[in-house]
């Protein structure tokens, strides 16, 4: 099944979510810096809705420049999303 927009902004309406961003942009170093932390829970935001999808850690650049593809290990299932102002990991507890 190919991953969308779509399909992320269905998965971000669900309860029980986990995030972990992988890289986000840094205007300080005018590029992406990683990040080593773990799933913490979803956190909400109301800035920037379109982009956040309501989430804070998430950033969607929009018009076909977001990459998405299925993610799962033994506790989670989710998608993983990246572009050019960074990556992160959506889950939902099995």
């Amino acid at each position: 099944m190919k991953i969308t927009r779509h399909t992320i902004k269905k998965l971000a309406k669900q309860e029980n979510l986990f995030l972990k961003v992988n890289s986000s942009f840094n205007g300080m170093i005018d590029g992406c810096e990683t990040h080593n932390g773990g799933f913490e829970a979803v956190e909400s935001t109301e800035s920037n809705h379109n982009n956040t999808l309501g989430i804070s850690g998430v950033w969607l650049v929009g018009s076909s420049r977001d990459y998405f593809e299925h993610y799962e290990d033994d506790f989670c299932v989710g998608i993983y999303a990246y572009n050019c102002c960074g990556s992160f990991t959506l889950v939902q507890k099995k």
